[in-house]
């Protein structure tokens, strides 16, 4: 399983457009991916309801991991999403 662990720089942290922005690639990807705010339960990442409960906000870390075909290449395209200022 391949891991990423980026700092939200957003200033609204992972909430609305950039969550949707998530999601979205997440959900066009084959690979399954979850996202974990620090050391916290994992959630779907292709889940715009799963993602905005988690309450991410600038400064937090969070931690994507993906396991399948494309998931480091899916896995980098996120990290820039959550970590986008």
């Amino acid at each position: 399983m391949a891991e990423r662990r980026v700092t939200v720089e957003s200033e609204t942290g992972l909430h609305a457009r950039p969550a949707a922005t998530f999601v979205r690639v997440a959900a066009g990807a084959a690979p399954d991916i979850t996202v974990a705010k620090g050391d916290g339960e994992p959630v779907n990442a292709k889940s715009i309801l799963a993602v905005l409960a988690l309450d991410v906000r600038r400064g937090d870390t969070v931690v994507i991991r993906a396991e399948g075909d494309g998931a480091e290449e899916v896995l980098d395209r996120l990290a820039l999403i959550a970590a986008a200022p």
